[in-house]
C-alpha cells in the first residue's frame, strides 16, 4: 500500500498518493492456451501422425510432449477445468452447457466460488484476452440480452471475438467481439475462413497490448473451434491429400502406432489392439465407400493442417515481435477423436444431435461437397477409432480414446530440455496451477468475498526439468454420460457402459446399457499403456477397492445423479427464465435473435407479417438457419414462398399469385399432427394461396451453431437456392408475429361452453 498522502494549502504545501497498481513478479511469462478441439492423441505430427503438422511440432521439438495427460472426454467440461483448475462436475460442468439441470453438477453455471485463471491473471497485473470457441456459458445466457456473468469478459477476459457455442459453420459463424453480436468481416466468397479471422484477431489483440504498454506480460486463450466438425477447409489445403488415405484406416492406423513407438509417444511393448468387428475391414467395404471415406480423411487432415498453420502464424507474430522466448505456450485438445458421424460420416452434423444417420448413395453423390460451401461433414467413426491410436473409443467415453490426449508445452527461457517426453499422469486441472506457479501468483482464498472452492490441481513446472519428477496427481476420477474411470497409483478401472445419445452406437458397440450391470475392467497403466489387458478377473479386491473409491470421490464433486442419454438430461434441464410466450413481435433492423430466445416452432406455429407491397416485390421477410438446416419465408418475383430445409433436404411452398400491390397480412401456418410432419398453409389477408404437407417433424434444434432469426434480411449461405443473402425485402416490412398454438391463452368462457356442448 502506498503512503496516505497529505493535502495541504497548494500542491508545493501537499504529498501526492498513488494507489497500487498490480504487477506480475519479475520474470512472469506472457501465457497462451491453445485448446484444439475433437483433436485426437495420434493426430499430430509430433504423435506420430502423417497429417502435416509443421508449426505445432516445431513447438514440441523446442518444448515437451506429454503422453499421459487427461481431458473429461467432452468439451465445455475439459475448458471449464482448464479455466478454474476444479473438477467439471465440482464447478456445475458435468456436461455440455446446452442442456443445463436443475442439479449442482450440471447446471452449466461456473459459481462465482472457482474463480477462473483469466480473473486471477488479470487481478495479479496481466491483461487477458479470449478468442475463439467459449461453450461455457449456459443454453439460457447465449443471447444479445444475456445475463453476461458467464460470457467470456464476466468470467476475467478483458477483450473477446469469438462464439459461445459448440461448434459453428467455419464459413459464416455467429460471432462475438466482447458482449455484442457481429457480423464476420467478409463473406465466404471473399475467402473467409473462421481459423484464419480468430488468428487475425488473436495477433491483433496481442500487437496492440504490446504496443501499448511494452513487456507488460498477457493471457491469450486461444480455442480455434477446430478440428470439430464442421469439418470445413479452403480447397487447397485439402486437395494436397488427395490419394494419401486411401489404403484405409487400418494401414494407416498400424503406421501411426510404428511412428509413435520410433518417437517414444508410446512405449515399445505397448499393444495395439485389434480392430473391433463394428468398425469395417477396409477391404469389405465397396470401392465407392472406400472412396468417401478416404476423401472423409482427406477433408480432415487439410483442416488439421490449416489449423496448424493459422498456430503457426500466431507463433511467427510472436518470434517477430520478440516474445516468443518469455512466453509459456501451452497447446492441447479438450477430448479425445469425435465419432459423431456414425459409422459411415455424415455430410450434415446436425443429424447426430437428432440422433439421425445418412444415406450412403447422398453421401457418395455430394463426395465433391465435403469440406466446402455446402456441406456439414464429419468422418466415419473408422477414422475416429484410428486418430486415436493405440487408445480404445473415443469422445463421450472415459477409456482412453476419450480422456487422454496430446500436450506440448514450450517455453525457451525457462525450459533446459528440449524434444523430450514426460510420462506423468496429469489432468486438464493442473494447468491452471501450472500456469499460475510460471507467473508467480497465488490462487487466492477468497474473491469479491467469495470464499473461493480448494484447487484440485498441482503444477507440472516439477516436470519442466525433471522427466522422473513424480506425478502430480495419483487419483483421478472421471464421468461422462454416464461412462465412468477411476484412476489411483497406476492403475484404472474403466466401466464398459454404453450410453443412449446415439441409437447405432448403443446397437454396435459391445457394452452395459444398466448401471448395475456394468463390467469394471481393470488396467495397470505402468505397463499396459493403451488400455489393451483387462485385468479384472485377477485383482477382484483392487476392483472393489477402485469402484468404492470412484463413488467417493463422485460424493465429493457432485458427480450424481448419473444419466446417459440427451433425453433424460431435458426432462430436467433449467427452464428458460423468460416463459415462452404464445405471441412474439418481431421488427426488422436488430441483428440476429438467438434461436435460445424463441418460441419454440416444432408443435406449430402461426406467423403473420405487416408489409406494404408495390408489384413484383420481394426479399426475406424472416429465416433462421441455412442450407444445411433452416427455414425462410420470403417473397420471389412477388410470390410468398416458405421453404424449410431439414437436414439438407428441401421442403418448399409457394403461392400461385402474386402477392398485389398494397398493405397486406403475409400469413403462414404449420400444425404438427401425428405420427410426424403435418398441414402447411400460406395465405394473403387470410386468404388461402398455397397448401400442402410436411411429412415430417421440425428438428427441435435448429443449428448446433447458434443460428439467430433475422427479420427483413437474411446473411451467410441461403435455405435454398432461390436466393442469395442478404436478399433485403424490397417493400415495407412493418413487424413479424410469431403466435404459438399450444401456449394460447385459456378462456374460461369458452371453455365452459364447450363442455356444455358435450353434455
Amino acid at each position: 500500500m502506498a503512503a496516505r498522502g497529505r493535502v495541504g494549502r497548494t500542491i508545493l504545501e501537499s504529498e501526492p498518493s498513488f494507489a497500487p497498481v498490480p504487477r506480475p513478479p519479475a520474470g512472469a511469462p506472457h501465457v497462451v492456451m491453445v485448446v484444439l478441439d475433437d483433436l485426437g492423441f495420434a493426430q499430430l505430427g509430433c504423435f506420430g501422425s502423417s497429417i502435416a503438422t509443421p508449426a505445432v511440432d516445431r513447438l514440441a521439438g523446442n518444448g515437451l510432449r506429454y503422453n499421459r495427460f487427461h481431458v473429461t472426454a467432452l468439451c465445455s467440461p475439459t475448458r471449464a477445468c482448464l479455466l478454474t483448475g476444479r473438477n467439471h462436475h465440482a464447478v456445475g460442468m458435468g456436461f455440455l452447457t446446452d442442456i443445463p439441470t436443475g442439479f449442482p453438477g450440471y447446471d452449466g453455471r461456473i459459481p462465482t466460488s472457482a474463480g477462473t485463471l483469466a480473473r486471477i491473471l488479470r487481478d495479479a497485473g496481466y491483461n487477458t484476452f479470449a478468442v475463439g470457441k467459449w461453450h461455457l456459458a449456459p443454453r439460457w445466457e447465449q443471447s444479445a440480452s444475456g445475463p453476461f456473468e458467464r460470457w467470456p469478459l464476466g468470467l476475467g477476459f478483458e477483450r473477446y471475438y469469438g462464439f459461445l457455442a459448440g461448434d459453428t459453420n467455419q464459413w459464416t459463424p455467429e460471432l462475438v467481439c466482447d458482449n455484442h453480436f457481429v457480423e464476420p468481416p467478409r463473406g465466404p466468397a471473399e475467402g473467409y475462413h473462421l481459423t484464419e479471422d480468430l488468428a487475425d484477431r488473436a495477433i491483433r489483440y496481442v500487437q496492440d497490448q504490446q504496443q501499448a504498454t511494452p513487456g507488460k506480460p498477457f493471457f491469450l486463450y486461444f480455442a480455434t473451434g477446430a478440428t470439430h466438425a464442421p469439418h470445413q477447409a479452403p480447397a487447397a489445403w485439402i486437395d494436397r491429400y488427395r490419394g494419401q488415405f486411401d489404403g484405409g484406416w487400418e494401414a494407416w492406423r498400424a503406421e501411426v502406432f510404428a511412428r509413435q513407438r520410433q518417437l517414444g509417444v508410446v512405449p515399445t511393448a505397448t499393444t495395439l489392439p485389434d480392430r473391433p468387428n463394428w468398425v469395417p475391414a477396409w477391404e469389405s467395404l465397396s470401392a465407392d465407400g472406400r472412396r468417401l471415406f478416404a476423401r472423409q480423411m482427406e477433408v480432415f487432415a487439410g483442416f488439421l493442417s490449416h489449423t496448424d498453420h493459422q498456430v503457426g502464424r500466431l507463433v511467427a507474430f510472436l518470434e517477430e515481435l520478440g516474445v516468443l522466448d518469455d512466453t509459456l505456450f501451452v497447446l492441447l485438445s479438450d477430448n479425445g477423436t469425435s465419432a459423431e458421424g456414425g459409422p459411415t460420416g455424415s455430410v450434415n452434423e446436425h443429424r447426430f444431435t437428432h440422433d439421425l444417420l445418412d444415406d450412403p448413395d447422398e453421401q457418395i453423390a455430394r463426395i465433391g461437397d465435403l469440406g466446402g460451401f455446402r456441406a456439414y461433414n464429419h468422418y466415419a467413426w473408422g477414422w475416429a477409432w484410428a486418430g486415436n491410436t493405440p487408445l480404445r473409443l473415443w469422445k463421450r467415453y472415459t477409456w482412453l480414446g476419450g480422456v487422454r490426449t496430446p500436450l506440448v508445452v514450450h517455453w525457451p527461457a525457462r525450459l533446459t530440455d528440449a524434444n523430450e517426453i514426460r510420462p506423468q499422469f496429469c489432468h486438464a486441472v493442473d494447468v491452471m496451477p501450472t500456469i499460475l506457479d510460471t507467473a508467480g501468483v497465488a490462487a487466492p482464498d477468497v474473491i469479491d468475498g467469495v470464499v473461493q472452492l480448494p484447487v484440485e490441481g498441482r503444477s507440472l513446472v516439477p516436470t519442466f526439468d525433471d522427466a522422473d519428477a513424480p506425478s502430480p496427481r495419483s487419483t483421478q476420477y472421471f464421468e461422462m454420460l454416464g461412462s465412468r474411470a477411476i484412476y489411483h497409483d497406476g492403475w484404472k478401472a474403466t466401466t464398459d457402459h454404453v450410453g443412449s445419445q446415439l441409437r447405432v452406437e448403443r446397437d454396435l458397440v459391445p457394452g452395459s446399457h444398466d448401471f448395475d450391470d456394468d463390467h469394471w475392467a481393470l488396467f495397470d497403466l505402468h505397463h499396459d499403456f493403451s488400455e489393451a489387458h483387462d485385468l479384472a478377473a485377477d485383482h477382484p479386491e483392487r476392483v472393489r477397492a477402485l469402484v468404492e473409491l470412484w463413488w467417493a470421490e463422485a460424493g465429493r464433486n457432485r458427480v450424481l445423479p448419473l444419466d446417459d442419454s440427451f433425453i433424460g438430461r431435458a426432462v430436467a434441464m433449467v427452464p428458460p427464465p423468460t416463459p415462452p410466450q404464445f405471441r412474439t413481435v418481431y421488427r426488422p433492423g436488430a441483428g440476429p435473435i438467438s434461436e435460445e430466445a424463441m418460441p419454440s416452432l416444432g408443435a406449430g406455429f402461426e406467423l403473420v407479417a405487416d408489409v406494404e407491397t408495390r408489384n413484383g416485390e420481394e426479399g426475406i421477410v424472416c429465416a433462421l438457419g441455412d442450407w444445411n438446416n433452416g427455414w425462410a419465408c420470403y417473397l420471389l418475383e412477388g410470390r410468398l414462398v416458405l421453404t424449410f430445409n431439414l437436414f439438407g433436404a428441401p421442403y418448399r411452398f409457394e403461392s400461385a399469385p402474386a402477392v398485389p400491390a398494397g398493405r397486406h397480412a403475409l400469413a403462414v401456418e404449420y400444425r404438427r399432427q401425428q405420427p410426424a410432419g403435418g398441414p402447411v398453409v400460406l395465405r394473403v389477408d387470410g386468404e388461402i394461396v398455397a397448401e400442402g404437407s410436411l411429412p415430417v417433424n421440425l428438428p427441435f434444434r435448429w443449428q448446433i451453431g447458434g443460428a439467430g432469426l433475422l427479420v427483413g434480411r437474411d446473411r451467410g449461405f441461403p435455405v435454398c437456392d432461390d436466393y442469395e443473402p442478404p436478399f433485403p425485402f424490397t417493400g415495407t416490412l412493418r413487424e413479424v408475429v410469431f403466435e404459438i398454438p399450444s401456449l394460447a391463452p385459456r378462456v374460461p368462457d369458452d371453455e365452459i361452453a364447450t363442455a356444455l356442448r358435450h353434455e
